[in-house]
């Protein structure tokens, strides 16, 4: 029973949430914030369950589509959705509870993309939009979540609601700093769906799932690669405009190994084969960089 629930909820893959979560809590080190571990470990939970809810959800969907079979009976499955929603939507309904009303709007924006990514009349899964979803949803509004609740009120936004009048303030500075730390978990995530809809075009075509590379065709290769070359680009512009450590540079050196698993997965895209290349490249880039920025704040505590 409990294997099962792993391979529904597909456990193994919820490396993307993991690590955009302790990157964050690596950078807020490096900055020396204090962290408020009882809003922090609610997130992470809130995060971590409503991850598995979207890939059952998607689970659920895609075998009814596809007349696949799924670990339980489809109504068992259909339950532990509803549970693992109703655990997650709690959660976060008591997270912004403790914040703020930015919390409840930016989770309630993630959970309807994360439910109508497969579900509905128009699934984002089936559109051209799956990496630009992926990787803001994880590569962004994460980190962004987990830093807001973190740091001063006011240092990305501030959102004043009355009864007359709803007024926003956006700090420039502070939010482009965010967005340009967030090109290393945006692109990596991204290319992870890339390589997954690159190996299954034409099973895709089928089922009329037109995905981005549908429409790019070889090109989404290119995609491919550059969004791992933008990925260390910004590395090299945060160290420059010292946003991180110099010892930031280090996480260059993964490149070699990058590079050799770009080039097999040129020669090569198959799902069984190659598509577990941008998995390893992932780990690779955010495993080394979440290190050394974890590193890196060792003098500044």
């Amino acid at each position: 029973m409990f294997k099962n629930f792993i391979n529904y909820v597909e456990v193994r893959t919820k490396i993307t949430s993991i690590f955009a979560f302790l990157i964050s809590i690596a950078l807020l080190f490096y900055m020396k914030e204090s962290i408020n571990w009882k809003l922090t470990l609610i997130f992470f939970a809130a995060m971590f369950i409503f991850d598995l809810t979207t890939t059952a959800i998607n689970n659920y969907v895609d075998t009814k589509t596809n007349n696949e079979r799924l670990q339980f009976k489809r109504s068992t499955a259909l339950i532990i959705i509803y549970v693992m929603f109703l655990i997650s939507a709690t959660l976060g309904l008591y997270l912004a509870y403790l914040t703020d009303l930015v919390v409840l709007l930016l989770g309630a924006l993630c959970f309807l993309c994360g439910v109508f990514y497969t579900f509905g009349p128009l699934p984002i899964s089936r559109q051209p939009l799956g990496e630009l979803f992926s990787g803001l949803f994880y590569g962004l509004l994460i980190p962004f979540i987990l830093l807001y609740i973190n740091m001063p009120k006011g240092t990305f936004i501030t959102l004043n609601v009355d009864y007359q009048s709803i007024s926003i303030n956006l700090k420039i500075m502070p939010t482009l700093k965010l967005l340009l730390f967030s090109i290393v978990p945006f692109c990596t995530t991204a290319n992870i769906m890339l390589a997954n809809n690159i190996c299954d075009l034409e099973k895709d075509i089928k089922v009329k799932r037109y995905t981005l590379p549908y429409y790019l065709g070889h090109k989404s290769l290119y995609l491919y690669a550059g969004l791992y070359y933008l990925s260390y680009a910004s590395v090299i512009i945060m160290v420059v405009l010292k946003f991180l450590s110099p010892l930031y540079l280090i996480s260059l050196l993964t490149l070699f190994f990058v590079q050799k698993n770009i080039n097999k997965f040129y020669k090569v895209q198959d799902k069984e084969k190659t598509f577990i290349l941008s998995i390893k490249n992932y780990l690779i880039i955010m495993g080394s960089n979440t290190i050394i920025i974890f590193i890196s704040s060792v003098p500044k505590l």
